[in-house]
């Protein structure tokens, strides 16, 4: 094992997919968002297995990202673009049969007028102010949209991770009031607003990062392990220095494994001399900063030694791990590199 080792349960993702969607009612559809490489996570191969499961509707933020996908998937599932239709896109749009998701007076003249007839969604602006129509902007233009036909109206919840937060009701009453009516199927909640409850549900949902078994999805089954290779072990005696910058002083004689896996593999820096590894069930301190290739630990303390040590891994995971780099999951997640090797598990297709 000469790389990090990032291994994938896809029998988990598609668990995690069907737990959310029994939680959205048999009236909602559930889709599946593998935008970012399915969250690091190699977009081919788990939409392929969400696919078999049972998904129809895929969301990506980049028409680049519906290509690829449509390339894994084949004609058939509906792949979303929520960047919308931008200038450049519309060949690729049109001819990989891929579903932007408007949103801006622009990009919805540009895609009625360069695509007539092609299927579009909408997004609504309901208080997060990132992106979407606000509501006298759609007022301006709803009757010439509604009139071509869109697929959904959609809107995202700021707030959704924190279940008492005001903005949560405040959007939902937004967002009834500019799609009351309409008779377009709706969409509001992504993982964090499943959660909320059926008020929030509408006609579709759009799972992310709980597929994953990321937070705010608590119960979610365990997706993610990432192991590191041992390359050397060295004994150091007492008041010797590990790493750049001399960072670590050893209190007494230790044993130092050096592992594979840095800043580089996306393992924050801010991990330094805050982190632990894991041993099976045996938490080992990260000693030193955590270099571009090479991570340092302290395992005096193991009886053997050992070939690899666990940073994410059945006692730490991937939001674990963030809370010590002071950052999000979705940010530790996404931030692993292509030199962590991916091996998939489960019932997946092996091609």
């Amino acid at each position: 094992m000469a790389s990090p080792i990032l291994s994938i349960d896809l029998d988990a993702i598609i668990a995690n997919w069907r737990a959310l969607d029994r939680m959205s009612g048999p009236e909602t559809q559930t889709s599946a968002v593998v935008k970012a490489d399915a969250y690091g996570l190699g977009a081919a191969r788990v939409a392929r297995a969400l696919a078999l499961a049972g998904a129809r509707r895929f969301f990506v933020a980049l028409a680049e990202e519906g290509a690829t996908l449509r390339q894994a998937l084949g004609p058939g599932p509906q792949i979303c673009v929520l960047a919308g239709h931008m200038a450049g896109d519309t060949e690729m749009i049109g001819d990989l049969d891929l579903t932007p998701m408007l949103a801006t007076v622009d990009q919805m003249t540009r895609h009625l007028e360069s695509l007539p007839g092609h299927a579009f969604g909408v997004q609504l602006d309901t208080g997060m102010n990132r992106l979407g129509l606000k509501a006298v902007e759609w007022e301006a233009v709803a009757s010439i949209v509604l009139g071509a036909q869109p697929v959904m109206l959609m809107s995202h919840l700021a707030c959704a991770d924190d279940p008492g937060h005001p903005m949560n009701a405040a959007q939902l009453a937004e967002f009834h009031a500019l799609t009351d009516g309409c008779g377009v199927p709706r969409s509001l909640s992504a993982t964090g607003g499943v959660l909320l409850g059926p008020d929030y549900h509408f006609d579709l949902t759009r799972p992310g990062i709980g597929l994953y078994g990321g937070l705010p999805f608590t119960r979610a089954a365990r997706v993610v392990s990432l192991g590191l290779p041992v390359v050397q072990v060295a004994e150091i005696p007492a008041g010797e220095t590990v790493g750049y910058s001399a960072s670590w002083t050893a209190p007494g004689p230790a044993r130092i494994a050096t592992v594979l896996g840095g800043y580089a593999d996306g393992m924050h820096r801010t991990l330094s001399n805050r982190a632990r590894l894991w041993h099976g069930d045996v938490p080992c301190p990260l000693v030193g900063r955590v270099s571009m290739d090479l991570i340092t630990v302290d395992i005096t303390h193991l009886k053997e030694t050992p070939d690899r040590l666990d940073m994410i891994g059945p006692f730490q995971s991937f939001d674990d791990l963030a809370d010590v780099a002071g950052t999000i999951g979705y940010e530790m997640l996404t931030s692993l590199s292509a030199r962590c090797e991916r091996r998939y598990s489960g019932q997946g297709p092996r091609t």
